[in-house]
């Protein structure tokens, strides 16, 4: 059990199993009090009472789907009236493997709702807050498939493209409001997920499959060096330093009162007559 004074209130999506209970480990051992949610009430309590024995820390459980209306409002509502928070990990999540054409609409409307709808709303209601106390921080759980959307269901890639946009804009609006922003892009990581996704982890080449623990054992070392985007796996940071480059570059000229020359409109014209 551990003395360290505590750093705030640590509010955890997806925190019973995976990597969001190593997040609630970790972050309990950093000084972090915890607010764990998560549907499966029995492995919440398990995990509460664990860390609570081991750390000394307050842990608090909410069983909410935060697919659900009022259970994601509820949740909201303990973002913006506890003042005591100073974290959130927007970890709920769940993925596909499958073609697109071969997928179920109602279900890929349903990772919608999880993955980009839910962490939205949770972070509308935490961050201003956080910008109102001149501290904070949001840790957004996106996917290497927001960058490489070929490698899984495309509606899957699109929901973490989502993510990782929307945790630059993040950066982009709070970064000098004292608020600290990192998005983390996991590749195949040995959780749960894989099994509800439709592809048990041990079907992938193990050389490529990193343990939860070294996941966010990771995360967290990057959000130590102040990272705003963490790839765990990527050797060389200066990889992820010339694409982030290479994007803004491009940013400068994408909007133009006139079509690229590439296109020559007015050739295309003369020939069309």
């Amino acid at each position: 059990m551990t003395s360290i004074q505590t750093k705030g209130i640590a509010l955890i999506t997806g925190a019973s199993t995976g990597i969001g209970a190593i997040y609630a480990d970790r972050l309990a051992k950093r000084g972090h009090d915890l607010i764990l949610v998560a549907r499966n009430k029995d492995r919440l309590a398990s995990l509460a009472r664990r860390i609570a024995g081991d750390t000394g820390r307050k842990v608090e459980t909410v069983e909410a789907d935060l697919t659900v209306a009022a259970d994601l409002r509820r949740v909201g509502d303990i973002l913006r009236t506890n003042a005591g928070i100073s974290m959130l990990v927007n970890n709920a999540g769940v993925g596909a493997t499958g073609p697109l054409v071969s997928s179920d609409v109602d279900k890929m409307d349903d990772m919608i709702s999880l993955n980009v709808t839910a962490l939205t709303r949770l972070t509308y209601a935490a961050a201003p807050g956080f910008v109102a106390r001149g501290h904070g921080t949001i840790i957004n759980i996106s996917s290497i498939v927001a960058i490489a959307p070929e490698v899984l269901n495309g509606v899957y890639g699109g929901t973490k493209a989502f993510v990782l946009a929307f945790n630059h804009s993040l950066v982009h609006e709070l970064a000098d409001k004292g608020v600290r922003v990192q998005a983390v892009l996991p590749g195949a990581t040995a959780t749960e997920f894989w099994d509800v996704a439709g592809m048990p982890v041990h079907h992938l080449p193990q050389q490529m499959v990193m343990s939860a623990n070294d996941l966010v054992d990771a995360a967290l070392a990057g959000l130590d060096l102040g990272e705003t985007v963490t790839i765990p796996s990527l050797p060389n940071q200066a990889e992820w330093d010339r694409y982030e480059a290479a994007r803004r570059a491009m940013s400068d000229k994408i909007s133009s009162a006139i079509p690229a020359p590439r296109y020559n409109l007015r050739n295309h014209e003369r020939i069309s007559a």
